[in-house]
This record gives structure tokens, C-alpha cells and sequence, in this order.
């Protein structure tokens, strides 16, 4: 895998710009903050955002793949303010989850989520090295 960064290019942090790999791909559905029995145990955006954070990571490893081969990660948030004023918080509980692994990523807001009660869904893709 290898991360691409354009010269002359700020470094961005917390992401990549991209990522060139080759192997299986693995493609995780939106995981949303939600336990393993579908029950939501907070209405805090930090903690559904780590619980699905561990959701992918639960889906990664029985594929038999980790954080460390995500290429790309897409947030979908309902509340942008939020996130931008928890952003110390969100990178705290994202490096606990994800360790210092950063894909290509993008985020977006949107009205609503399908489960009333999420506030971060997530999905991702990773490639298992040949």
C-alpha cells in the first residue's frame, strides 16, 4: 500500500489524499453506533462514533484484515458543528480504535440517518495485500 501525496502538497492530517494498492478488496457497509445486538447504548456522538468505529473494525478482522489496510473511509455525519468542535475527542477515540492508520476519507452531513438514532455512519474499504 502506499499513501500518495502530490509535491508540493501540505501533508493532510488525519487522512490521505490517496492510496495505491493491490490485493482482495474488502468493502465494510455503513456501520452506525449501534452494539452487536442492534441496540444503541448512547446518544453521544463520541460514543456511536467509536462503537462504529469497533463495528468496521469487528467486520475487517473477519475478513481477516485490520485498520492497517483501510484505502478508503467515508463519514456520514448528522451534525457538522459537532463534529468540527469534538474534533480533539473524535481523533482521541479514533487512534484508541483505528490506531494511526489514515485512509483516504472523506466526510459529509446529511438530514438523517435510516436509524433515527445514529449520528455517524461509516463506511469503508481496505485491500488485503497479495
Amino acid at each position: 500500500m502506499k499513501t500518495l501525496l502530490p509535491p508540493g502538497w501540505a501533508t493532510p492530517k488525519g487522512y490521505a489524499n490517496g492510496v495505491a494498492a493491490r490485493g482482495t478488496q474488502v468493502f465494510v457497509g455503513g456501520q452506525i453506533g449501534w452494539n452487536a445486538a442492534q441496540q444503541f447504548e448512547s446518544d453521544d456522538f463520541i460514543a456511536q462514533t467509536e462503537q462504529a468505529l469497533r463495528n468496521v473494525a469487528a467486520v475487517l478482522a473477519e475478513a481477516g484484515a485490520g485498520p492497517e489496510h483501510m484505502v478508503r473511509m467515508t463519514w456520514y455525519i448528522t451534525d457538522r458543528d459537532e463534529y468540527n468542535a469534538r474534533l480533539k475527542e473524535l481523533g482521541g477515540v479514533y487512534r484508541a480504535v483505528m490506531g494511526r492508520n489514515f485512509p483516504a476519507m472523506t466526510c459529509v452531513q446529511v438530514a438523517a440517518l435510516v436509524e433515527a438514532r445514529a449520528k455517524v455512519e461509516i463506511e469503508v474499504t481496505a485491500v488485503l495485500p497479495d
